[in-house]
């Protein structure tokens, strides 16, 4: 399940369950439609009940990224979980992607 709300100045998007080859497309899809959109100048993915993450769902968070920063909007993760982070680490986009504590640490800094 993907859902997208809106605060101030910021564009949420919260990811449930697994983020695979299964579901990576779709989520793509809605990831580069919410950048796209440009309706706050900051997107953010929220995955507190994300439980895993491939290759394929890495490269669905990779697209968005690179439209948000050709268009020039800020693009963010928050609450990565530790199993998840060191996917990040280990591909070392944890130097790559913003990632934030909470969706209230974004907002604070938009």
């Amino acid at each position: 399940m993907h859902t997208a709300t809106q605060a101030s100045n910021v564009t949420v998007v919260r990811l449930t369950g697994h983020l695979n080859a299964a579901n990576a497309e779709q989520v793509r899809q809605q990831l580069t439609s919410a950048v796209a959109a440009r309706t706050t100048p900051v997107v953010l993915v929220d995955m507190e009940e994300t439980e895993s993450l491939d290759s394929a769902g890495l490269m669905a968070l990779v697209s968005a990224l690179k439209l948000a920063q050709n268009i020039n909007i800020q693009f963010g993760l928050c609450a990565v979980s530790p199993a998840i982070r060191i996917i990040f680490e280990l591909t070392q986009l944890d130097r790559v992607f913003k990632m934030f504590e909470s969706p209230a640490a974004v907002e604070a800094i938009a």
